[in-house]
């Protein structure tokens, strides 16, 4: 067989990897078939079975090569674990030939958990152009800012140009609006110039729209959990957990990528031992002993850092709790907030140097009905309780592109507009949504709304 990438597991890599000698290995988890080719301009060649529901054979074909799987003699599908799909969900995949990618390794040593302070960045918004290429001429600016880390929300290859990049379904394969992976290699290489290290943020919860083509080599999905974003990935199947770590290395290995931000774990669902969260640290690491493992989870469950493994975890209620206190607004998850004391039991918390906090992100903002977030005074007061954390902080993107948002309203409303009235919006998006301000529960009087400042930045 072709020289491949060296996993830490005795299960095979899966994907396409191309060898020195103008061959490159196919692999690919089928169980659900009897047979399958690999079918490369007009010619298909064979796969043969090697157990586990894994097929694979050596092809000739070379770094640049498109390529589909063809299964049932005649149903041509992507690559599962494709490395590009220049041509989106519905095209071929690409032969790619990560260790020829841009890498800037001289010299770099990476950003410790103690030193970070993130920028969140939506490479889509990030620039004119909406690239990694694009991107590039701007590291600097957050460097000089004081930024030691930008966190590129996922860019698996997803249906569409646009979106926040959480509906992925070629988890490997870098979206090709963006610049794919030669664009990705390069950004990352441009960061470590730039003195910022770069997190990935990855999605290993579910798979977005166009998924079908995925379960169609085999069982990804179980009927036995679900998830609020669509059907549970079955962690069960031994491939399918590689699918996932497998993935975890690639980017810390192949593209440098000094860490991960992984996804809604409280929404993967694994009942082996080890935990697949605890095997992708431990894999991870072996891949890139500096490379910084951080969760998303619910408030609360400390799993990652007191069982997997894990250097750190996003921790929203020191979110909740100053948001409360600078908006007014008491709905929703919001409802137990609302004391000066709830801000202060957080900022002591005894993890709180293993958490990541912040004053917004793109779910505090994406997740309300119009997007709208916090501006000007009520934005620094959040922002300097989130500075007094013993943890790392995070900064949200401020995107350059214009783009027209996508309303879940009837009709034009924006609730931060000054004098416009949040009963204007229907009662099931204020309830989800929490657009009204009202009166906390717990304080001792009503809030008074007349009373309330004018927000500087909503002048």
């Amino acid at each position: 067989m072709s020289n491949v990438s060296v996993t830490q597991t005795s299960f095979p890599c899966l994907g396409a990897q191309p060898g020195r000698d103008g061959m490159t290995a196919f692999r690919v988890w089928t169980p659900a078939v009897e047979s399958i080719a690999v079918a490369i301009g007009d010619t298909q060649y064979g796969l043969v079975a090697t157990g586990e529901g894994v097929f694979e054979a050596d092809v000739p074909a070379g770094s640049g090569e498109d390529y589909e799987f063809v299964l049932h003699r005649h149903e041509r599908r992507p690559d599962p674990c494709s490395r590009a799909q220049p041509y989106g969900l519905r095209g071929p995949s690409r032969v790619v030939d990560l260790a020829a990618l841009a890498r800037e390794e001289a010299g770099w040593t990476g950003v410790g958990l103690a030193d970070l302070v993130i920028y969140e960045l939506h490479i889509g918004t990030f620039s004119p152009s909406g690239t990694f290429e694009c991107a590039i001429p701007r590291l600097l600016g957050l460097r000089e800012l004081g930024v030691t880390a930008i966190e590129v929300m996922p860019i698996a290859t997803f249906a569409g140009d646009h979106g926040w990049g959480y509906d992925g379904v070629y988890a490997y394969a870098p979206h090709p609006a963006y610049g794919g992976p030669e664009g990705f290699a390069r950004l990352v290489a441009a960061a470590h110039r730039a003195g910022l290290a770069v997190i990935l943020d990855v999605v290993y919860n579910h798979l977005g729209a166009g998924s079908e083509a995925i379960d169609a080599f085999g069982w990804y999905f179980t009927d036995r959990h679900e998830t609020i974003w669509g059907e549970a990935i079955d962690y069960s199947q031994p491939a399918v957990r590689e699918w996932a770590l497998q993935n975890a290395e690639m980017w810390v290995r192949d593209y440098g990528v000094d860490g991960l931000r992984l996804d809604a774990v409280h929404s993967i669902f694994d009942d082996s031992s080890p935990h697949l969260m605890a095997e992708l640290a431990q894999r991870v690491r072996a891949a890139n002993p500096r490379a910084l493992v951080i969760s998303e989870i619910e408030i609360g469950d400390l799993r990652p850092i007191c069982e997997w493994g894990h250097d750190a975890q996003w921790e929203d209620a020191l979110h909740h709790a100053t948001h409360v206190l600078v908006t007014a607004e008491y709905e929703g998850y919001y409802a137990r907030y609302g004391e000066v004391a709830d801000v202060a039991r957080e900022l002591s918390r005894a993890e709180g140097r293993r958490f990541v906090v912040c004053a917004q992100n793109h779910d505090q903002v994406g997740n309300r009905a119009l997007g709208d977030r916090l501006r000007g005074r009520d934005l620094r007061l959040a922002a300097f309780c989130a500075i007094l954390s013993s943890g790392a902080a995070a900064l949200p993107g401020r995107g350059v592109r214009r783009v027209t948002p996508v309303s879940i309203l009837h009709r034009p409303y924006r609730p931060r507009d000054r004098g416009q009235d949040p009963e204007r919006a229907p009662a099931g998006v204020r309830r989800v949504f929490g657009l009204q301000r009202r009166a906390n529960p717990r304080s001792r009087g009503p809030a008074d709304v007349s009373a309330l400042p004018a927000r500087p930045g909503d002048r």
